[in-house]
Parts: structure tokens; C-alpha cells; sequence
């Protein structure tokens, strides 16, 4: 296979990381001083340090042949040099991950992963850490030679102009003060301007305040205060409302508000701030803290009047038989520019009861609310750099942020090569082929359902790198032109570019009118340089973004057994979104139509039911809850189905290629191909959790990683199968199996 040779020097991403896997890996053994680095990092994951690298590497000589044995038979099988010794190191690097001394029958994710947060690279991130989305860590990488003007785009390149502002606009990041942080008098400004600062303004008058329009500007900065906007992903593109989450880096939630974990984070986060914008009475620093925690726990207790579910906050609104909330045009001329969406309240805009309710509270404690804002704007724009060393990184990360759609057009353009999406779109193939024959062979359906089913999967289009769509991207790429950069004013900028995004990202919604009949799918869709997949139900629709086509998910070196266990595996759970309890209510075109006979209906119910028992029972000990299962129900299914279909691919192509058990192993890892399979499923969700992001997970849709890994694994016979776990064993239970397809 050739190695593609990039434009003006560019290395692809996928062999940039081959000289951090050669120093950082150590080299696997079959010899006795294997058993002494397997020892070793078991024991550095249970006591939760690094490694004794000296120790892992003392069993390098040992293997030295055996792994130039390895590199030269994967050349002879069609490898270069090149991928025949990445696949030696990455081979490495997935023995890393491991811990060794636990039985995979045992606990899988343990036995896959739990050794990865030990010898994961060092980066700073405000949120969980995983395997599979540290991919963006890599991406940054392959940016910032263009950025730092080491290399230069092609000459016919369109937006040279552009690209030179957003140069100068990361430089002034990087030469920006920002470690520790500083008063900024821009930031005061915008403050006061939006609503104002009690705390530090003694000029500040509560008559003219208005809780909800500070709320309404502070979306405009890209600050969720208690509005948390997001774009509905469908023509007119309007508004639509999550619940806000409360506190700063700790979310808090009526169990946890005052626990010593959100007292030491959050109180600790606001008294810096108060204190560096000049507050020195500890006294009224201590009061205005408590004045904010009591506001949040009123927020707390309206919310748990409906669990925190808005569907169950609706039920309540029309019970009490609340009145509409009055300030929604208020909110469109402040965070729209008054643009006006031909939808009906209802279906809009957030629950009544909840916002009645808000007011009335917030009216009572205006200047809590204010100081609670202004601070959450100050905490946006804060770098929150634990040490200098991190800037970098954290002005690479922030450019993508907010100016994603020119960057992503540079990275499409040396990275994203047609030998990939060949590749890819062969696995999407092979995969779709499984799904079509479960769907046929699925006993519990009826012929009826089987037709409907069989006829939507034969509809799903499969989108691979991105979705085009030139005159979208090239207006918003040509609006950084009206950016108003000033020279040498960081914080200023920092300002206007949260806006300059938040506006790009509202520009489809804001433009609606000008389509006419022609509807345009979501800006989302538009951005090749993202660590994801997606199904979109109303156009039965799967993209596979080309972000995503790196370690831990893909690599052209890999053996098959590897990529579809990888790749192969997520291109799946996505077709099986198609069949999931959403999916089950949309047709072959995307309209809404509940297509099931009442049989089928009542059996895919109770398995439905099967997956929510399950991972309701899975304890999140960190935080003492639990799974919720009805939330993440779907992507369970999904991960279960898109499993299934994936292996049966693998199956389907080692009999097409015939290809042998050696040739689908990587170099010193131990393990079958069907092992394999499962090991880089499992690895892709290794994962670093602190306690608080826990709580910042809770209303995700996707269960906490280890479950992700030990919910699906014990509901596959092939899992159980290829690791020869006996009936009884954790990972094999005897009964109580969920399987939808």
C-alpha cells in the first residue's frame, strides 16, 4: 500500500504519532521478563501511578528479533516498511492500555483499559478524558505547522486573507498573559453593559435589572446562565432550550451542592475571581458566595419538581395551567437580531412552569443573579490554565473553537485523501450487508415490518468526510473579513470571536428565510475535522466525519480484524441508530411514521425494556447513582447492534479475502483476531474521570465509558465465544441476555 505524499511536506496524522509511540511504548515480550512488566503495570493501575518505566524497558533486548520478525512478515503481506512497523509500535501501545492481571471474563473494560489513564499524554482539559476523543489533541497537532507560518498553504488556496487573520489572532493568544490570570477592565465593561456587577460596582441599582435579558446577552458570549440555547437541527433552524446547568467546573445537582467536592471547587473558582476584581472583604466575599448557593439550591428544588425532565415539567404546566412566559421576543431581538420563526410557542420555547417559576425567584434575588452571571462570564473567558505550559495548546484548541469551518477547509485538503474513503466506504458496505441480514433473519418480526425495516435500510445514505456544501461554508469562512480585530488587544478579541461563533452558529437559523424551498442541513454537518459519527433520522442519513479516521479508530496499517472491531463497529452503531426506539418512529424518508404492526411493536418494547433494566443497575460508585437507563437506552441498542453487525463483517471479509489468523494479529499482543476485534472496540472507550465529571455526564445520553464497554460485551455470545468465559462469569451471565438485532 502506497504512503501518500502530502503537499508542501504535511505528514499524515496517523504517522505523526509514530515517533511519540517509539518513545513512549514499551516493547512487548514473550519471555519471563514480560511477566515482570505485566506485574508491574497492574500494579501501577491499582495503586493509580505511572509505571517503572526503567523496568518496562529492560525488556526491549529480549524481543528485538521477534518484533523485526513482525515488521518483515507484515511487509511480505502487503504492508511497506513504513505501516509494518507502525503496526509493531501501536501494538505496543495497546498493551499499554492493558492490565493484564485482571481475567477479561472478569471485568473487560479493567482488563482492556486499566492502565490507560496512567500512561495517557499529558494535556489539560477542563472535561473527561478518552481515548477516542483525544484524537482532537492530534488534529491540533496537524494544524499548528500552518498557524506558526512553518508551512504555507498551496498557492491557489481561496482564503489567504482569512487565513492570515486568524494567524495573527493565534499569535496574540499565545503572547497573551494568561497564566495566572488578570483583571480585565474589557470584560468589566462588557459586564456592565449587559446587566452589571454588583459585587464590584457600588453604582449598580436593581430597579432596571433584568435577569432573563443578562441571561439572553450572556448566550451572545457563548455563556450559559440559566437560557442553555441550542440550534435545532432542522429547517427553520430555530432556538430550542436544554435545563442550564448550575456552578462553574462542578455541576451541581440537589445531591451534591454542598459537598466538600463542589464547596472546594466552586466556592474556591468564585472567591479567586471576586478577590482579583477587587472584593477584599472576606466578610462580603463569604455572604455573596452563600447568597449565590441559595439561589442555586432554589433553582434545584423548582427542578426537582419534575426530575429535572422538561417533558415532565410540560405535564406540569398544563396541570397548573401556567401561563405562557412572556419574554421570548425579547430574547430573539437580543440573542436574533430579531428574526422571527413561524413555529408555534409550544413547540419552541421551554417549559412555562420552570420560567414562571424562575422569574419569580430571580426577581427576589436580583443582585445573586447578577454577581452569579457576571462571574460565569469571567469563567468563560478564562483560559483556566493549570500551568504555562498548557497555552499552547489552549490557544490551538480555542482557534478551532471559534473559527472552525477555515480550518477544517485546510485539513480536508491535506489530510483527508480518496485512498481513506475508499477504504471506508468498503467497511460501510460490509457492515450495511450485516444489518440487512439481521433485519432478514430477525424471527420476531413480522413480513410486514421485515418490508418496512428492509426498506429503510436500504434508503440510508452514507456520507463519509463531511457534507459539501460550498456557498455555505464559503460565506461563513468569508465573514471572518468583518471581524473586527484590534491589534495587540487579546482580550477584546477573545470577546468579539466568542461572538463571531455564537453568530456562526446561529447563521443557518438567521438566514432561514432566505432558502425559500431549498432547506440546508446543519452547519454541524459542514465540519470534516470532527472526532465523530452521527444518524440523522429526518433525512435516514449516517456521516462519518474524516476527524475520526485516526488511532484509536482507524489506521490504512491495521489488520481487518482491528479496523472493523474500530471502525467498522461505530459505522454500525450508527445504522443501528436507524432502528432504535427513535429511529423506530421515522420511515424510509424521514417522516415521522410509526411503521411496526402492533406484534413486532409489543416485542421490540420489551426488549427495549431489557436494556433499560440492565444499565439501571450499573452503580456509578464515584457519585453514588446509578445509570439511567431509559436515558441512554438508545445508545446502548446501538452499541449492541452496530457489535453484532460489525464481527459478522469481519467474517463476511476474512472468507472473501481469505485471510489467515496470522496476518489478523498485531505484532506481540497474545490475542486471536476475534479477541483483537474486541480489544479495539474496548479500547476506544478507555477513559480518565475526575469525581466532577461524573455530575457533568449525568444528563448525557451515552452511558459512562466502562459501561459502554461491560454492558455491550455481556450481551455478546461472541464476546463470550472468542475469550472463553464460562456461563456464570461476569462477563457471561446465564440469563437476562439483551439483544435487539
Amino acid at each position: 500500500m502506497k504512503v501518500k505524499t502530502f503537499r508542501h511536506s504535511f505528514l499524515p496524522i496517523q504517522l505523526l504519532l509514530l515517533g511519540a509511540l517509539a518513545t513512549s511504548t514499551a516493547k512487548p515480550t514473550n519471555t519471563a521478563s514480560e511477566a515482570i512488566q505485566v506485574v508491574n503495570i497492574a500494579a501501577a493501575a491499582d495503586s493509580q501511578q505511572q509505571p517503572n518505566t526503567e523496568l518496562i524497558l529492560s525488556a526491549n533486548n529480549d524481543i528485538a528479533a521477534t518484533t523485526k520478525a513482525s515488521a518483515v512478515n507484515a511487509a511480505v503481506n502487503g504492508l511497506n516498511v513504513i505501516e509494518s512497523e507502525y503496526r509493531v509500535e501501536y501494538a505496543k501501545k495497546m498493551l499499554t492500555y492493558m492490565n493484564p492481571s485482571v481475567e477479561p471474563c472478569d471485568d473487560f473494560y479493567e482488563y482492556a483499559c486499566g492502565n490507560w489513564q496512567n500512561v495517557m499524554v499529558e494535556h489539560q482539559s477542563q472535561h473527561k478524558r478518552t481515548n477516542l476523543e483525544d484524537i482532537f489533541y492530534s488534529l491540533g497537532e496537524a494544524i499548528q505547522q500552518l498557524l506558526l507560518d512553518e508551512k504555507q498553504p498551496r498557492d491557489d488556496f481561496a482564503y489567504k486573507s482569512e487565513l492570515n487573520l486568524t494567524k495573527r489572532i493565534y499569535k496574540d493568544c499565545l503572547a497573551a498573559d494568561l497564566y495566572p490570570l488578570q483583571k480585565s477592565d474589557v470584560y468589566l465593561e462588557v459586564i456592565k453593559s449587559i446587566g452589571g456587577f454588583p459585587a464590584v460596582d457600588s453604582t449598580w441599582k436593581p430597579d432596571n435589572f433584568s435577569w432573563f435579558n443578562m441571561s439572553a446577552h450572556l448566550t451572545n458570549y457563548d455563556v450559559i446562565g440559566l437560557i442553555n440555547e441550542e440550534v435545532w437541527p432542522q429547517y427553520p433552524f430555530p432556538p430550542y432550550f436544554k435545563l442550564p446547568d448550575l456552578g462553574f467546573e462542578y455541576i451541581v445537582h440537589s445531591d451534591n451542592i454542598h459537598s466538600n467536592s463542589s464547596k472546594e471547587l466552586n466556592e474556591k473558582r468564585m472567591r479567586n475571581y471576586l478577590r482579583l476584581y477587587g472584593v477584599d472583604d472576606e466578610q462580603k466575599i463569604d455572604q455573596i458566595i452563600t447568597d449565590i448557593v441559595n439561589l442555586w439550591s432554589a433553582i434545584l428544588n423548582i427542578t426537582k419538581s419534575f426530575d429535572e425532565d422538561l417533558a415532565n415539567c410540560e405535564v406540569l404546566s398544563v396541570v397548573m395551567d401556567e401561563e405562557t412566559f412572556p419574554l421570548w421576543d425579547s430574547y430573539l431581538e437580543i440573542a436574533w437580531n430579531g428574526t422571527q420563526f413561524d413555529l408555534d410557542d409550544e413547540n419552541t420555547w421551554p417549559c412555562n412552569y420552570f420560567y414562571n417559576q424562575l422569574d419569580k425567584l430571580c426577581n427576589a434575588n436580583k443582585a445573586a443573579i447578577a454577581n452569579y452571571f457576571a462571574l460565569k462570564f469571567i469563567y468563560r473567558m478564562d483560559a483556566r490554565l493549570e500551568d504555562k505550559k498548557f497555552q499552547t495548546e489552549h490557544c490551538n484548541m480555542m482557534i478551532q473553537f471559534v473559527l472552525p469551518h477555515l480550518l477544517d477547509e485546510i485539513y480536508m485538503d491535506e489530510y483527508f485523501d480518496n485512498e481513506t474513503r475508499r477504504e471506508i466506504s468498503d467497511i460501510v458496505k460490509e457492515v450495511r450487508k450485516s444489518l440487512h441480514e439481521i433485519l432478514e433473519q430477525a424471527e420476531w418480526l413480522d413480513e410486514e415490518t421485515r418490508e418496512q425495516a428492509l426498506l429503510k435500510e436500504t434508503a440510508i445514505k452514507p456520507h463519509i468526510g463531511r457534507l459539501e456544501n460550498k456557498n455555505i461554508t464559503n460565506r461563513l469562512i468569508k465573514q471572518i473579513n468583518e471581524f473586527n480585530y484590534v491589534e495587540g488587544n487579546y482580550e477584546l478579541n477573545l470577546v468579539n470571536l466568542f461572538k463571531f461563533r455564537t453568530m456562526q452558529r446561529r447563521f443557518n437559523g438567521l438566514h432561514h428565510k432566505e432558502y425559500d424551498n431549498y432547506a440546508p442541513k446543519p452547519l454541524e454537518l459542514l465540519k470534516g475535522k470532527q472526532v465523530k459519527a452521527v444518524y440523522k433520522n429526518v433525512d435516514n442519513s449516517i456521516y462519518i466525519m474524516a476527524g475520526i479516521f485516526n488511532p484509536p479508530v482507524y489506521h490504512k496499517a491495521w489488520p481487518a480484524a482491528l479496523k472493523f472491531g474500530t471502525i467498522g463497529y461505530l459505522v454500525g452503531h450508527e445504522f443501528t441508530h436507524a432502528f432504535d426506539t427513535v429511529g423506530a418512529l421515522y420511515n424510509s424518508v424521514g417522516e415521522a411514521n410509526y411503521w411496526w404492526s402492533a406484534k413486532a411493536g409489543k416485542v421490540f418494547k420489551e426488549r427495549e425494556e431489557c436494556f433499560v433494566n440492565q444499565y439501571n443497575a450499573y452503580e456509578i460508585t464515584e457519585i453514588k447513582r446509578f445509570v439511567d437507563g431509559n436515558q441512554t437506552k438508545d445508545e446502548n441498542i446501538a452499541d449492541s447492534g452496530g457489535l453484532r453487525e460489525a464481527l459478522s463483517a469481519y467474517h463476511r471479509r476474512v472468507k472473501e479475502f481469505n485471510l489467515s489468523p496470522k496476518d489478523e494479529q498485531m505484532p506481540g499482543l497474545n490475542l486471536t483476531p476475534e479477541q483483537l476485534y474486541f480489544m479495539g472496540f474496548a479500547q476506544l472507550w478507555c477513559a480518565s474521570y475526575k469525581e466532577r465529571h461524573y455530575w457533568e455526564e449525568l444528563k448525557s445520553e451515552h452511558a459512562v465509558e466502562r459501561f459502554r464497554v461491560l454492558g455491550t460485551v455481556t450481551n455478546s455470545e461472541d464476546f463470550s465465544k472468542a475469550y472463553n468465559c464460562p456461563v456464570g462469569s461476569k462477563m457471561n451471565p446465564a440469563k437476562n441476555k439483551c439483544r435487539m438485532w
